[in-house]
């Protein structure tokens, strides 16, 4: 199966909103400040958007806080052309345990994480819908480790079911992920060394 291009995808989209003199709004799903970094770099000249920090994955609860705030203070710190908003999530692992049962012993990358990607997303399409924005979307393309076929496929699907537009993306690419460890360095933004599940931290150890 041929891997689709989602970063020239999200350049189309771009391209035709400026012919159209639009700046759509954009509900971008964030999981931590140093993957906003590039990612807000490239779309704050192209959208409107609002950060949704919603990661009920991440544990422990102290981890999830460091990571919001890390995500304010770079919102508050970076010079973007257009504001960017802040909205926080609720915290709920046990949300997270109930979608990972009896996946708890996959590698990571697996089932496990194409199940958490699904419940961020969702409830991100679901808050665009309620909220009105032009487009929802989400940081986690950026990350080497994550499955952006898989990311996209999920976010087609969600937008289908609840009549909002997905914006396609795969915000590794064009050095994405390198910039976004120049802009951590620069911000001197904290960056775990887990995605933020205990299975995730387990791996790591």
């Amino acid at each position: 199966m041929n891997k689709i291009n989602y970063s020239l995808k999200t350049e189309q989209i771009i391209e035709e909103n400026k012919r159209e003199h639009i700046l759509p709004s954009l509900l971008l799903h964030a999981c931590c400040a140093p993957c906003s970094s590039a990612c807000l770099e490239y779309l704050n000249k192209h959208f409107n958007i609002t950060i949704y920090y919603y990661n009920p994955n991440i544990s422990p609860k102290s981890e999830f806080d460091k990571r919001l705030n890390e995500e304010k203070r770079l919102v508050s710190e970076m010079p973007l052309d257009n504001n960017v908003d802040v909205i926080e999530g609720y915290y709920n692992y046990d949300e997270f345990l109930e979608i990972a049962k009896g996946l708890e012993n996959v590698p990571e990358g697996g089932a496990r994480c194409f199940k958490c990607y699904k419940l961020r997303l969702e409830k991100t399409a679901e808050l665009a819908k309620e909220k009105g924005f032009d487009y929802f979307c989400t940081t986690l393309s950026l990350s080497p480790l994550k499955n952006s076929q898989k990311i996209n496929e999920i976010g087609y699907e969600v937008a289908e079911k609840y009549g909002v537009k997905w914006l396609p993306s795969d915000f590794k690419k064009k050095e994405g992920y390198k910039r976004s460890i120049e802009l951590s360095k620069e911000y001197d933004l904290y960056r775990q060394n887990f995605c933020g599940c205990v299975f995730s931290k387990r791996e790591e150890n």
